[in-house]
């Protein structure tokens, strides 16, 4: 008997409604851990308390993007005082990793040149895993103290341990990773179903993972860092060529951050992670295109007139944005061990001065980082509580599976964010013991630049395409008018960092062949993306608050909107 023929890739065809509450909402990239967020939510948890438990819930149903071996960032919204706080929790390279034993651990050929960047696949890419020690910080920094961490992490612990029917988008990402989980390490089939990747709908229980769940839930961070996890993750990734310790794993701490931002068009604040992470590449581009609305009066200045996604729209917004990755991808490292100049690469005349870089007729050939002070994989989620606190929650373990090197015995993969480090010594962001490397994942929150009050928290996940995510949303909403939803569903563009010279811009289906021409007029070198590729525009999540001044008490309405590159929902609770 032949087997059924494989179903055609997702047209993204589906409309999707904006969803509408006033009692608190939570946006995530799949349905079981939404509605896992809002009963935490309905149990009188705050937005952080349900953000922690979506993202278990996230790394129990979508292990193709995030766990707890990843990293996280956060973003909290304190509707009492107004005021955006932060936490990082990535993690730092080995304290025995120099740069020089990593690139001694490749085995290059004598001739060979040093690669720019440690691979994906080597077990030195791994970095210390952030986001056990993130989820229990969260709660304990923002949490509403009416929930334990043990109530926080049950859903989570239950789905993994009874099992759960795969997601259409994950069971794809799943099957395309099956050989590489089988050989990365001796446990990849601690994460697969009967030694393959489930499909569609299919039940696959995760106990291992449930197992270091509980762990956590009972013992706190020692019950991970400290142990038989931990113990587990140094001999797996000792026998692979590792040089990651225990006392890497115990002396590992998360760092409360004070947010950046900037003001845009006079009226939004856009707060966003300070480095290592790049959300200041959102806010340069941000700052960037405001500015050069500003300084430029050629008939051709105005691309938010031109029209959304026209070509003397799209030409300034790449153009912007690739201003912006030539000078966060050359400073932005981990500022704990390096110098980072935020402060000029933000303040108003530098990005005055970047912005008059910018040609309305043609692309810039050579787009190289100034001189600032002279002058995905990944799932992201948005949580609103009835209060109008917000929690902006990035997690990822970084390409899909990360390292997909399983620890024995615990079922989770751990991530590789080590190969964002540089291996040119010279290089700001170079590969160096106890450090963080560049980090691509990025919350956002934005106020209301007059009085602070929320507008929305929101984020778009994959990689360079975040901030990419991050300006075009915001931009969508805030010039044209669009709903959460809308701006989600637009086609999106994505500049792909400079490869020789040439700067490649992906284009998403839905954009019109004429505006493909004309951007290929411009110089732009163009790719058109259709299909199941789209994913790699990232998956966004919005929530807006709007104010129903009709209502007596003028009510707080919440609107949220869900990527439709996502298997996600909103889920409202009222």
């Amino acid at each position: 008997m032949s087997s059924a023929p494989s179903p055609p890739p997702l047209p993204y065809i589906s409309r999707r409604s904006n969803v509408y509450s006033t009692g608190g909402m939570v946006a995530s990239s799949q349905p079981l851990a939404s509605q896992i967020g809002r009963d935490i939510l309905l149990r009188g948890g705050n937005a952080a308390d349900a953000a922690v438990a979506v993202a278990a819930a996230l790394g129990v149903t979508e292990p193709t993007s995030t766990g707890i071996g990843g990293d996280a960032f956060v973003l909290y919204y304190d509707a009492a005082t107004r005021k955006v706080s932060g936490l990082n929790a990535s993690g730092r390279a080995a304290a025995l990793l120099t740069r020089d034993a990593a690139v001694a651990s490749l085995k290059l050929d004598p001739a060979s040149p040093v690669p720019a960047s440690l691979p994906a696949t080597n077990a030195n890419a791994v970095t210390v895993p952030g986001a056990a020690a993130g989820w229990v910080d969260a709660v304990a920094l923002f949490g509403s103290g009416r929930l334990s961490l043990a109530d926080i992490l049950a859903p989570a612990i239950r789905l993994a341990e009874d099992g759960y029917p795969v997601s259409e988008l994950t069971a794809f990402f799943w099957g395309r990773s099956e050989a590489r989980i089988l050989a990365a390490s001796p446990n990849g089939k601690e994460i697969l179903r009967n030694g393959k990747a489930p499909k569609a709908g299919e039940i696959i229980k995760l106990t291992n993972m449930g197992k270091t769940f509980r762990l956590l839930a009972e013992h706190g961070k020692k019950g991970f860092y400290e142990g038989a996890v931990a113990q587990s993750i140094v001999e797996t990734l000792n026998s692979l060529g590792s040089v990651l310790s225990l006392d890497d794993l115990k002396s590992h701490t998360s760092t409360p951050v004070t947010p950046i931002s900037i003001v845009y068009d006079n009226a939004l604040r856009v707060h966003e992670c300070p480095p290592n992470g790049q959300g200041i590449t959102a806010l340069m581009a941000l700052g960037i295109l405001d500015s050069f609305k500003a300084v430029n009066s050629s008939p051709d200045a105005d691309f938010i007139a031109a029209g959304h996604n026209s070509v003397p729209y799209l030409h300034i917004i790449i153009e912007a944005l690739r201003l912006a990755f030539a000078d966060t991808r050359h400073f932005v490292t981990d500022p704990e061990r390096v110098y980072v100049p935020v402060d000029g690469m933000l303040s108003k005349e530098y990005l005055t001065d970047r912005a008059k870089l910018i040609n309305t007729a043609r692309a810039g050939s050579d787009i190289t980082h100034g001189s600032p002070e002279n002058s995905s994989d990944t799932v992201y989620f948005s949580v609103v509580d009835k209060d109008g606190n917000a929690c902006s929650f990035i997690n990822s373990n970084y390409e899909g599976f990360g390292s997909a090197i399983v620890p024995k015995g615990f079922g989770f993969v751990l991530q590789n964010r080590g190969s964002n480090f540089s291996l040119d010594p010279n290089h700001p962001n170079v590969l160096a013991p106890n450090k963080r490397p560049y980090h691509t994942i990025i919350p956002a929150i934005v106020t209301h630049a007059h009085d602070e009050s929320l507008h929305m928290c929101y984020g778009v996940m994959g990689g360079f395409m975040q901030p990419q995510g991050h300006t075009q949303v915001l931009l969508n909403m805030h010039h044209f008018g669009m709903t959460p939803q809308q701006a989600l569903d637009a086609s999106r563009i994505q500049v792909m960092p400079d490869i020789g010279g040439v700067s490649i811009v992906e284009i998403e289906e839905g954009i019109g062949a004429d505006v493909i021409e004309g951007l290929k007029k411009l110089g732009h070198v163009v790719k058109f993306v259709s299909g199941q590729a789209r994913a790699s525009f990232g998956r966004g999540q919005v929530i807006l608050v709007r104010r129903d001044e009709s209502e007596d008490g003028k009510k707080t309405v919440l609107v949220g909107g869900c990527d439709p590159r996502s298997d996600g929902i909103v889920a409202a609770a009222q």
